[in-house]
């Protein structure tokens, strides 16, 4: 006969109550009665339904993340990898929404008040608005953001955001200050309203450009396979060759510097680039970056995310991680121009 919860409790010497509670809500329970309990359940083989603790305690244990970057890629990856680490232990599972489109957008926004099917929702790289806010608040469940918003506009219950603005100025400050003045910035075509964090990049770099009389060249990268080399193919279309580019993303600027080699541009020596996130290779590749921990800012975001559910009062709800300038052999001061 298969083990039951009873038979946990007894030769754990504790009560069902406090095996449930190890399953399903694991902050109530030391971590030593937790560890003890987990170890002897998966020695009798016993596992506590997930269906029939919901329905218990009246929740789902399900976290909606509604996320405009595609998972597949660093940053994404990343902030999944950091929800994941904090609410699998937890007893949760994440349903992910990810928005690809204003269609996508519009459709998440239009269904969501229509059921109750998650305890939480985390927004991450959304510039929300206010009438997408108010559909996210009939919801009833908590509402925190990752990299959207400003916490002075926010509504939700709590938001971890790296500081894009000061990432984006020391990118432009970084460049300035080794003499660089004709200077292009890359960004992307994606539907900038789905990606708060990138937008607010690109208007804090060229804000900081202006403020030293310098005005960047924009280079827009078109989505698919080619972009850079299209993006090469407008540097190299242009009489007046920049000296130093700033790319959004390191997923820019690394096959931006590979193929620039292939045209015969040495980095840094005849190009300075500059990157944003310190992702995957930006180390080996020695790019010069911004850097950002999205697991770190993720599990942080799920620790607050929980203690809401559980109607925990929650310590500064509204953070903002400064960002860290880490210097590479991809810059390097300007000799000529």
């Amino acid at each position: 006969m298969p083990a039951n919860i009873q038979d946990v409790a007894d030769k754990a010497h504790v009560s069902v109550s406090t095996v449930s509670r190890s399953f399903t809500r694991p902050n109530l329970v030391s971590a030593s009665t937790r560890n003890k309990v987990l170890a002897i359940a998966e020695r009798l083989n016993f596992s506590i339904s997930k269906s029939a603790a919901a329905l218990k305690s009246g929740r789902t244990l399900r976290i909606a993340l509604l996320i405009s970057d595609q998972i597949r890629l660093w940053f994404g990856a990343s902030v999944i990898q950091g929800l994941n680490q904090i609410f699998h232990t937890a007893g949760y599972d994440l349903s992910i929404f990810q928005i690809s489109s204003s269609e996508e957008r519009r459709e998440f926004f239009t269904m969501l008040p229509t059921r109750r099917n998650a305890d939480a929702v985390i927004v991450c790289s959304f510039d929300v608005n206010t009438n997408e806010i108010a559909q996210l608040k009939t919801t009833g469940v908590p509402i925190v953001g990752i990299n959207c918003l400003h916490p002075q506009n926010c509504d939700f219950d709590a938001t971890i955001n790296i500081d894009d603005d000061q990432g984006a100025r020391l990118m432009a400050r970084h460049l300035i200050g080794l003499g660089h003045h004709n200077i292009a910035y890359v960004r992307t075509t994606r539907d900038v309203s789905l990606h708060f964090s990138v937008l607010q990049r690109y208007h804090s770099f060229i804000d900081e450009c202006n403020n030293n009389g310098i005005t960047p060249v924009e280079i827009v990268a078109t989505t698919g396979l080619d972009r850079i080399s299209a993006i090469v193919s407008t540097l190299l279309g242009d009489t007046n060759m920049p000296t130093a580019i700033a790319c959004q993303e390191d997923g820019i600027a690394i096959p931006l510097m590979f193929q620039l080699a292939r045209s015969g541009y040495s980095t840094p020596n005849d190009i300075s680039i500059i990157g944003f996130d310190d992702s995957f290779y930006a180390h080996e590749t020695g790019l010069t970056t911004i850097r950002q921990n999205p697991v770190d800012i993720a599990t942080t975001a799920a620790k607050m995310t929980l203690a809401l559910i559980n109607g925990q009062e929650v310590e500064n709800p509204y953070r903002i991680v400064p960002a860290q300038l880490i210097v590479r052999s991809s810059t390097a001061a300007l000799l000529n121009e």
